[in-house]
């Protein structure tokens, strides 16, 4: 009885033992349950992000690479877009193995640098990238490299954990036995990417950010966490944004 009591207060007032893992390593392990995640926070609110920025002008008829592309959570989506051909790249096989599942025809690649030296310069029209720019440790080599694979009039769609609420001690966790995992992120604040890609071209169309506040309160509170809500209520908990390249005759 009295070690059943000691074990309720353990997990009801502090946090469990979490295990931070590099992306490649977390993602293998999480993509046998990543698609069936009801009550994901953050998976939630990058479904209301994606429709706002992927619209069918970005997606119609083009070339589309999707950078960290996971187990295609956004392909069906994108497939009703009709684009001309979707590329995904993931760095974790387990992640590019799932995907390849629901889509056994997919045009898939795995990431070994951040430099995509096996493809082509000019090779898409549209880059989208959801939920991944945190786990890339050069922002500034690998977005030189995207600039590279995309043509001179291209778009880049991005999603992402926002980077104040990681500076504050934010983690992406996911339950995996009786243990939390957490995927190893780092901080590129949201001016960082912007300018990289203003100051080589782009111009920005939409940026979107969202806060946690009360309507998110059940996301915590359904997994004993409030004292979690409690810490970040306010901050900015997902950012996106849209940047185009033009060939500079407009």
């Amino acid at each position: 009885m009295i070690q059943t009591v000691k074990n309720y207060i353990k997990q009801r007032f502090f946090p469990p033992d979490i295990i931070e893992k590099n992306s490649v390593d977390a993602y293998d392990i999480w993509a046998e349950h990543y698609d069936a995640q009801p009550g994901n926070l953050m998976l939630d609110l990058d479904e209301v992000l994606f429709p706002r920025l992927v619209t069918d002008t970005v997606i119609a008829g083009k070339n589309v690479a999707d950078i960290g592309c996971g187990t295609g959570r956004h392909w069906e989506k994108m497939f009703a877009l009709n684009p001309g051909r979707l590329t995904g790249f993931d760095t974790s096989g387990g992640m590019l193995s799932r995907l390849q599942q629901k889509f056994p025809s997919a045009n898939i690649y795995r990431i070994t640098d951040d430099l995509f030296g096996d493809m082509p310069s000019g090779s898409f029209d549209t880059i989208v990238s959801t939920l991944t720019v945190a786990h890339i440790k050069n922002i500034e080599v690998a977005l030189q490299a995207w600039m590279r694979i995309l043509k001179p009039t291209g778009d880049i769609i991005i999603t992402d954990f926002h980077p104040q609420t990681l500076a504050n001690g934010g983690k992406r966790t996911f339950k995996h036995g009786s243990s939390f995992i957490a995927v190893e992120n780092y901080v590129h604040p949201v001016n960082t990417i912007k300018d990289l890609l203003l100051n080589n071209g782009f111009k920005l169309i939409a940026e979107e950010e969202i806060k946690i506040d009360e309507t998110m309160k059940h996301y915590y509170a359904n997994k004993n966490a409030l004292h979690v809500y409690d810490k970040y209520k306010g901050f900015p908990i997902i950012y996106g944004l849209h940047l185009t390249r033009t060939d500079g005759t407009e």
